[in-house]
């Protein structure tokens, strides 16, 4: 009974908080918890930041669509938005103009149509892809995370039990108070893979779901503003030189 008493096992039994549970726990199942938790806290990191940058964009992306649809010059606006861009809508925008001004400047009236929506949609689209790849930037570590966090949790949980069940084979004793800490030890890493887990899927889900619908918005911009431009440059066609002072 001495020797039950003194082993490290029947003293873990003192101690069953978190922590406790953290500190008695092998090197191999610390080292999972500890990955775990970091993954949690950039699990949230990162959550926190998309839907920063996606609201943020949103309120830009209404800003520019209000001044594109207020019957202004769309010149002017060109050159209020500068070389670069600060948000997505605005670099749809930027890129569009700046290929429709390069495909029309100098043009003889006869080339002028000929291949210009083209090149402004292809533009225009190579700039959605590239803006959406910066929005969607860290999403797969959400996924990864997700999918893989339960299992790493289950790694250290099996881990944990054989090492249980060989100390308590070594002890010749199965009491609760000798097999409990041992167990609950290793059931905390399955734990916090959950934790990591399921935030992780909750947000990916939801991230996924709003940039989807960003993505369909910047398309749907760009539609709009292609066939404006291209019924800009049939106009235009019959003019010694084009212009977006009319738009």
């Amino acid at each position: 009974m001495d020797r039950v008493t003194s082993s490290p096992l029947a003293a873990a039994a003192h101690d069953l908080s978190l922590w406790g549970l953290f500190m008695q726990a092998d090197w191999v199942v610390k080292g999972v918890m500890v990955a775990l938790i970091l993954a949690s806290i950039y699990v949230w990191a990162i959550v926190f930041e998309k839907l920063s940058a996606l609201s943020r964009a949103r309120r830009e992306a209404d800003a520019l669509e209000d001044a594109f649809w207020s019957g202004g010059s769309l010149d002017e606006l060109y050159r209020k938005q500068g070389d670069v861009p600060r948000h997505p809508l605005a670099a749809i925008f930027v890129s569009g103009m700046r290929e429709w001004r390069r495909s029309t400047e100098g043009a003889t009236n006869s080339f002028i149509i000929a291949g210009t929506k083209e090149r402004v949609e292809r533009a225009m689209a190579v700039t959605i892809q590239r803006e959406m790849e910066r929005l969607e930037k860290r999403m797969t570590f959400l996924a990864n995370t997700g999918s893989a966090a339960p299992f790493i949790g289950l790694f250290g949980t099996v881990w944990g039990i054989m090492n249980s069940f060989a100390a308590i084979a070594g002890m010749q004793n199965t009491s609760l108070a000798v097999v409990a800490p041992g167990i609950a030890e290793a059931l905390f890493a399955t734990a916090i893979g959950l934790v990591a887990a399921i935030p992780a899927v909750l947000a990916y889900n939801t991230l996924a779901s709003q940039l989807a619908k960003f993505a369909s918005r910047l398309e749907g911009f760009a539609a709009e503003f292609s066939a404006i431009l291209s019924r800009q440059t049939e106009a235009a066609a019959g003019q010694p030189r084009a212009s977006s002072e009319a738009l």
